[in-house]
């Protein structure tokens, strides 16, 4: 199978890669290697996947619609994974135009591969933060998401629905999977995981918003990496759902839950953590921040229907491997 990845030198676009490289896929790699978070970190992640002979890179950013129609012509790939974006509920507030510029002209850019190469199956991330603050839980995919809370939710809801018209206009078999707090090796700098590692093991202080009471459905990057994974084989197909399906009545075209399905609180979070550090936190609470919600919680029985698999890796064995993979990284503290 020929694929091609954009994102391929981010958190998950680089296990996403690396797990089709070992099965002997072959994998062009799409990555602007912007300065959002070190550069370095997705530097390394490429070097990784450098070493394997059928993996191929092409550095440009989603807004080159020539560089990127290019780099598809050199791929002629079966499959199309859109992972590349402005992540960050946070930052969208101090940079809104990099979301649009991003998420928006650059999903709109993929979708015109798609539709000129003749996609296979086009799967497209997007992310929990969709559904706002909806109070109904858990989060199902037939739910409303007409009211995000923050810019980068509403960049990735509008990605869905370009990606809905395109699939009923040329019929691209199209899967959007929503993450929920994805965690793990490899992760980003600006993650809640990361940053209080990071935090605990320098002696200082970690941010604790909304004074703690907020909760997460944590999914481990390996458990997110085999859902992905098995819906790359699951394309939609127009007029055959499954039971509880999102699948449109228009277009062969579904979106679908990614989490774990049990939401964990924030205090518990960091106390994981100082468990697998082994090390106390210093604790800087602060209200609640703009555009963020109190709790998210992933109905995972769509996914499940589909593939056979949820995930399930529980939080204290994803900690620790985290935290083994920073110290190993980053050396000892």
């Amino acid at each position: 199978m020929r694929l091609l990845i954009t994102g391929s030198a981010g958190f998950i676009g680089f296990h996403l890669a690396r797990r089709l490289l070992e099965e002997g896929h072959e994998v062009l790699g799409v990555d602007g290697f912007t300065p959002y978070y070190d550069v370095a970190l997705k530097r390394a992640r490429h070097a990784i996947l450098k070493a394997h002979a059928s993996f191929f890179e092409r550095e440009l950013m989603l807004e080159d619609m020539a560089g990127l129609d290019a780099a598809a012509r050199e791929a002629a790939p079966d499959v199309i994974v859109h992972l590349a974006a402005q992540a960050g509920v946070r930052y969208s507030v101090e940079n809104p135009r990099a979301y649009i510029e991003s998420n928006l002209i650059g999903t709109f850019n993929v979708l015109e591969v798609a539709r000129a190469h003749k996609a296979k199956h086009l799967l497209i991330a997007s992310t929990s933060s969709v559904y706002g603050d909806n109070e109904a839980t858990p989060f199902r995919e037939s739910d409303q998401v007409a009211h995000p809370l923050s810019l980068y939710a509403a960049t990735k809801a509008g990605g869905e629905l370009i990606s809905h018209s395109y699939s009923h206009l040329w019929e691209i078999p199209t899967t959007a999977f929503r993450f929920f707090t994805v965690y793990g090796p490899w992760g980003r700098p600006d993650m809640a995981l990361f940053r209080f590692v990071r935090a605990i093991l320098a002696g200082e202080p970690i941010d604790v918003y909304n004074d703690g009471a907020m909760e997460r459905d944590f999914t481990y990057v390996a458990d997110l990496i085999e859902a992905i994974r098995r819906l790359i084989d699951c394309p939609p197909q127009a007029g055959a759902p499954v039971a509880g399906d999102s699948l449109s009545p228009s277009a062969p075209w579904r979106v679908v839950n990614i989490g774990r399905g049990a939401p964990v609180g924030l205090m518990d979070f960091i106390a994981e953590t100082e468990r697998a550090l082994g090390r106390k936190a210093q604790l800087n609470f602060l209200p609640m921040q703009q555009g963020d919600v109190k709790r998210t919680f992933a109905d995972a029985t769509l996914l499940e229907t589909l593939t056979g698999y949820r995930p399930a890796t529980g939080l204290s064995e994803g900690v620790a491997a985290f935290c083994a993979w920073y110290r190993d990284y980053f050396g000892p503290a």
